[in-house]
């Protein structure tokens, strides 16, 4: 599968833009100020038709209703993690916007290891709490995106709701996946599973 990456908002979050055929685009995390997000879609004749979300903290969350408004997409988000899509004080937008915060008006919730169907693309949600009750990694083909569960060398904080036992568990459970894949996070540069299950500190502990 062919997809773009660029970051956005304050915090500079990766939002990928997916290519899933016949020209539907499906973006992973958009933050604030959606510019650069336009620029991939029309530079590759995509329309937007899907919005899924690793977690609903701001910087990850900041640009979807414009987007949401503008396209038609349509949102995605764990059940747990709904709520963030309203409240600013839930989902920090207090403590990191330079912007005004715009609630998500309309999102589908999601549960742990469903597959959605986005084009030609078959999408599958693996919930991993820990940085946030409700985060989940999407995993398609030979690529997972993990939001902010796991980065190149290390993971989330905990510290913003989230809960050090649950990232444990979510962590073992990326470690043993079956398969190689790219590993896409939240921030920061990509890697691969077979690399983080070496060399990451935090995969190699919960064993």
């Amino acid at each position: 599968m062919n997809f773009y990456s660029t970051p956005l908002g304050e915090l500079g979050a990766n939002c990928y833009l997916l290519d899933c055929g016949n020209g539907i685009g499906a973006a992973i995390d958009i933050g604030s100020r959606p510019d650069r997000l336009r620029r991939l879609l029309n530079e590759h004749h995509l329309t937007l038709k899907a919005i899924l979300l690793t977690h609903g903290h701001y910087d990850h969350i900041g640009g979807v209703e414009e987007m949401r408004a503008e396209t038609g997409a349509t949102v995605y988000i764990h059940e747990e993690e709904e709520a963030m899509l309203y409240n600013g004080k839930k989902n920090l937008a207090y403590q990191i916007a330079m912007d005004d915060f715009t609630p998500v008006k309309s999102c589908v919730v999601l549960h742990d290891e469903q597959v959605l169907t986005i084009g030609d693309a078959a999408i599958q949600v693996l919930h991993t709490p820990g940085h946030t009750p409700g985060g989940v990694c999407y995993l398609t083909e030979n690529l997972i995106f993990t939001g902010d569960t796991l980065f190149s060398g290390g993971i989330g904080r905990i510290d913003l709701g989230g809960n050090a036992q649950d990232m444990k568990a979510s962590l073992r459970r990326l470690l043993h996946l079956k398969g190689e894949y790219e590993v896409c996070p939240g921030h920061g540069e990509s890697s691969t599973l077979a690399w983080e299950r070496e060399h990451n500190p935090y995969l190699r502990d919960v064993g």
